[in-house]
């Protein structure tokens, strides 16, 4: 009897040029992503002497972990973490709702102009907020926001990324799901929060993390809103760090590395932990 030949339906393929090629540049691209936060933390643990160095050192020749106890105990990074935290919870909170509720309207809702509406507020994200910052700074400090966490906050309560990218998920949910809600005796609230929110909880992960790294990076509006250190915010005091050295011959370029770490550990620690859900988010929000 002749024996049968077996197919080895996955064989394993010589891999050609091409194949080490994309590996070359994968790896090129991710240590010039990586480089900038290695130099920091490097940077971080350097002396004041070593920063000043004319041919600078890849590795710190001794460690200084004191400049982080340094910069906690000069600069109040206490209560600049607080006032940050603050900030970014208020904003996250107000971008999730008013995100979740327009998403769902342009998405399902049934009235005249809708689309339009949408566009508008598609044409929002083309306007960058240092086209629009004296208006609102000056509704600001007619109400008497200036120096407080709603001048902070306001102004970015709402998200037409967010919106955008929700009602793209909304969309490509079958609506057959919402209609069961109905049956059910779900209101258009019931059916947002128990079917809409839980089917689309990957978008929701990617774009609140987004939110957060975004207020957690913001500059520009808290060190216009708030001049007082009292309602100072991470970036702004982290830059005021170069201001405390300032007449002196050494310069403080090491400390202002570790303040800079202190500043990114949090949004660093929420993206390994939900980096998963961002792919997953993406690829959602781009089917529709």
């Amino acid at each position: 009897m002749k024996k049968e030949k077996t197919i080895d339906h996955n064989p394993r393929k010589p891999h050609n040029a091409w194949y080490y090629m994309q590996w070359v540049v994968a790896i090129l691209v991710t240590l010039i992503m990586l480089f900038p936060i290695y130099w920091m933390i490097a940077t971080s643990l350097k002396s004041a002497q070593e920063v000043q160095l004319v041919i600078p050192t890849l590795f710190p020749h001794s460690f200084h972990p004191e400049n982080y106890s340094y910069v906690l105990k000069r600069a109040n990074f206490f209560k600049y973490y607080w006032n940050t935290i603050v900030m970014t919870a208020g904003i996250l909170f107000l971008q999730v709702t008013t995100g979740i509720l327009a998403a769902y309207g342009f998405a399902r809702g049934d009235f005249k102009g809708r689309n339009v509406m949408f566009y508008l507020v598609l044409g929002a994200l083309m306007i960058p907020l240092q086209v629009t910052f004296i208006p609102i700074y000056i509704m600001c400090s007619n109400w008497g926001l200036c120096d407080t966490f709603l001048g902070l906050i306001l102004p970015e309560a709402v998200s037409a990324y967010y919106i955008f990218m929700l009602r793209n998920t909304f969309l490509s949910i079958d609506p057959s799901y919402t209609d069961a809600g109905r049956i059910d005796g779900l209101g258009r609230l019931g059916c947002i929060t128990h079917v809409l929110v839980p089917m689309s909880k990957a978008t929701i992960f990617t774009v609140t993390l987004v939110t957060f790294t975004n207020g957690w990076n913001a500059y520009f509006w808290p060190k216009i809103i708030a001049k007082n250190e009292v309602r100072r915010v991470l970036t702004v005091g982290l830059a005021q760090l170069k201001n405390t050295f300032a007449g002196q011959s050494v310069s403080n370029y090491h400390q202002i590395m570790a303040g800079a770490v202190l500043a990114i550990l949090p949004v660093v620690i929420l993206f390994l932990i939900f980096q998963k859900y961002m792919m997953t988010g993406y690829s959602k929000a781009a089917m529709k």
